[in-house]
């Protein structure tokens, strides 16, 4: 019997599952027999890397130490430690590694292993998670959305009783997603989402620290030092929050009092942007409240009260916690893990538990290729997005679609691929993901025919092609791996096709 495992790689914690003999999904344990383990990393002097509580305990103390880098996934920030530098790509391979060992230490051996994500995450910050992985040396070939996760757990554990529309309210440290599926006993369907890459507990501790840094100037009359009431102080007094109504602190002598209605007034803000976007994501389902039947709660942050209290707001009655909301990503995962693997290497018990899963993932955002279209209001030609991937479309997709160069004697092309929360037709608006040159033989008549494709797959990763029909030259894009080192240049008229 092969082991296939799930891992929660989260912005705070993180957490490994696998399925047992049994065919139930079960947490692995850390060597501290804790079933979550901090997403942190510190340096000692001779850049050894250190991962977990030890870590997480130095943070904000030490400058040597780092978390919360999930949420610059797949962009271009750096760290540094004792001189090194480090991306977060680098970072989230160490805390994977941190997983294996661990998990190898208990179960032996990992056949493969998926890695969850948040729903909003771009393509870059998928692919840099891959990327991780296998730095980390996993043999992972499917990553899924964390919604989509805790779905597929909260299906298979209720089975039949799990029936109709529901909403996943994805709340952890980091991200929130908010999610709407139809679910019929363990088929589960995508039909909305939506989210912020920048919204979660970590935030709520910022947060919570800049009041209490407020009130610590107003009773000494001088600036606190931040050493000494950390960010880990303000997660530890956030969660006393969620338990009582008011909390007694004493920094440098000084004592403070911070009230759950003072910390709520602070991150009302945040709370009602997660509401908004609760919202959006039951308009583009063609849903009101009251057809969604349940909401299933995932992550640490769904605790507090006012949240509890907003999704209740909402959706017009109060969540359901059924499961450790820390846990029920990485168990999900688990049973995808089995349900994409070699079913002969599984036992008996576990093809029976994952036989009966379907999955229905959507694209979580628009992607569209910048071409050259014509104004007839104003007779003239003009650049525009064309959508060829619709948000909300069932993946895996594939879509082609011709386009043709405008000029005689026109020797490339400049290719632009977009990515966009909405269908936006105007250039302006939209995020410009990869952009190169397609060279094209010369001497030719305008109208030359160049087929674009894009290919979503099952991890929600897009392949691009730009193929020059008559001559067959052909420009391959694997997104999230390309860079725009090798454009030609940025000069927007240079891209003519039509």
């Amino acid at each position: 019997m092969a082991n296939y495992i799930g891992i929660d790689l989260g912005t705070t914690f993180s957490a490994v599952a696998t399925l047992d003999e049994t065919g139930r999904p079960i947490i692995i344990a850390n060597e501290d027999g804790i079933n979550i383990t901090p997403s942190v990393v510190t340096f000692d002097s001779s850049n050894k890397a250190i991962v977990g509580e030890e870590a997480r305990k130095a943070l904000a103390l030490d400058s040597n130490t780092i978390g919360r880098f999930k949420r610059d996934m797949g962009t271009s920030q750096t760290y540094h430690a004792h001189g090194s530098e480090y991306t977060p790509t680098d970072l989230s391979a160490l805390v994977l590694k941190k997983l294996k060992e661990y998990t190898i230490s208990s179960i032996k051996d990992i056949e493969e292993a998926v890695v969850t994500i948040p729903a909003n995450f771009p393509a870059e910050a998928r692919e840099a998670t891959m990327q991780a992985a296998k730095l980390a040396g996993l043999n992972v070939k499917y990553i899924i959305n964390e919604p989509t996760a805790a779905a597929l757990f909260y299906g298979w554990k209720t089975g039949e009783e799990l029936s109709g529309k529901y909403a996943v309210y994805d709340l952890g440290g980091g991200t929130f997603d908010i999610s709407i599926i139809d679910v019929d006993g363990q088929n589960i369907e995508v039909l909305a989402t939506n989210g912020v890459s920048k919204l979660g507990g970590a935030d709520f501790d910022e947060i919570l620290q800049s009041l209490v840094a407020k009130k610590f100037k107003e009773a000494a009359g001088k600036e606190m030092d931040l050493e000494d009431y950390t960010i880990n102080d303000a997660e530890e007094d956030k969660k006393s929050l969620s338990k009582r109504e008011k909390c007694s602190l004493r920094i440098s002598r000084v004592s403070i009092e911070i009230t759950r209605h003072e910390f709520e007034e602070a991150i009302s803000s945040l709370i009602s942007q997660t509401e908004m976007l609760c919202e959006t994501t039951l308009d583009e389902a063609d849903l009101s409240p009251n057809e969604i039947k349940k909401i299933l709660l995932v992550g640490g942050s769904t605790r507090m009260p006012c949240v509890q209290e907003s999704i209740t707001k909402v959706f017009n009655k109060e969540p359901t916690v059924s499961a450790n909301v820390d846990e029920v990503v990485a168990l999900g995962a688990a049973i995808y893990a089995a349900y994409k693997s070699d079913r002969a290497k599984l036992s008996a018990i576990q093809k029976k538990s994952v036989d009966k899963v379907k999955v229905s993932e959507i694209t979580a955002k628009c992607f569209g290729v910048i071409s050259r279209g014509f104004d007839e209001a104003r007779e003239q030609s003009k650049l525009q997005n064309t959508i060829m991937i619709m948000k909300g479309e069932k993946i895996p997709t594939s879509v082609t679609e011709p386009f043709f160069t405008t000029g005689d004697g026109q020797e490339s092309v400049m290719c632009k691929i977009t990515e966009s929360s909405a269908p936006e037709t105007d250039p302006n608006f939209v995020k410009i993901v990869w952009e190169g040159e397609l060279k094209l033989p010369s001497g030719r008549e305008a109208g030359q025919q160049i087929d674009v494709t894009y290919s979503y797959n099952d991890n929600q990763i897009m392949e691009c092609s730009f193929l020059d029909v008559a001559s067959g030259k052909k420009r391959d894009v694997p997104l999230g791996m390309a860079s725009t080192a090798d454009a030609a240049g940025d000069g927007i008229d240079k891209f003519i096709v039509e």
